[in-house]
């Protein structure tokens, strides 16, 4: 079976090389020392099980698992960690394999042995979890196997159209299915709703005009399009837009 590694910690890596090196069954196909890594090494090399660090910077465990839910084929994940007990009460309460730091050799064998494909609802307990107050860093859209990842930051907005949603970024679009009120919730101090489909990123708003029928549309930066402010919106785009002159 293939594994891959994924901790910010070298130490660690190497400590459990070593370990997978001891055993028969295993054949490890890749490091990882970030969350973007990893998702790029499981797209490359299709592993059966995921070691995978909790705490890293950036994009944590939790959320590098969320975005390998929507493979068709998922790796099994081994959650390594260095929480206290009490934090650990949601992974058991999911009946998630983890490993506690520092790991030895008999419970990696056992965890590896009962190691299986995490499903969404797990994910979605563990995030509700109080682990860590957290959200996203990036957005995953898949397909055809491949994820693509749009970090939070680089998001111009969000725009539903029935069941899915436009996330305009940077470097072009991509369609998810989310909700805006999901989307709202968690990230709602970088988006303002401007219309009951459309969430639009603060850091990139630009102004407003009025258009020739008299309503009002929202001009964005690196984004040739406006947006159509509804005026139920108009009100909290006007005070958005005057505390940023003050």
């Amino acid at each position: 079976m293939k594994i891959i590694i994924v901790d910010d910690e070298p130490l660690a890596r190497e400590r459990l090389q070593r370990m997978i090196a001891e055993m028969g069954d295993y054949e490890l196909s890749g490091l990882a020392e970030n969350g973007e890594q990893a998702i790029a090494k499981v797209e490359q090399y299709e592993p059966d099980i995921l070691l995978l660090d909790i705490r890293m910077p950036g994009m944590d465990g939790l959320e590098v698992a969320e975005h390998l839910s929507g493979l068709d084929k998922p790796p099994a994940i081994i959650f390594t960690t260095a929480y206290d007990e009490h934090a650990l009460a949601a992974f058991e309460a999911q009946a998630t394999a983890y490993l506690l730091k520092p790991i030895k050799q008999a419970q990696l064998e056992q965890a590896l042995n009962r190691a299986q494909s995490l499903n969404k609802a797990q994910l979605q307990n563990l995030n509700k979890s109080a682990v860590v107050p957290r959200r996203r860093s990036h957005i995953s859209a898949t397909s055809a196997g491949h994820i693509d990842l749009i970090a939070i930051n680089d998001i111009l907005y969000f725009q539903a159209d029935q069941k899915y949603i436009t996330v305009c970024h940077i470097d072009g679009n991509v369609l998810i299915e989310d909700s805006l009120r999901k989307l709202e919730e968690e990230f709602g101090d970088k988006l303002l709703r401007v219309h009951r489909n459309a969430l639009v990123s603060v850091q990139y708003i630009k102004g407003m005009q009025r258009g020739a029928e008299g309503r009002q549309y929202l001009l964005l930066k690196h984004c040739d399009e406006s947006l159509l402010i509804s005026r139920r919106h108009l009100a909290g785009v006007r005070k958005m837009l005057k505390s940023r002159l003050n």
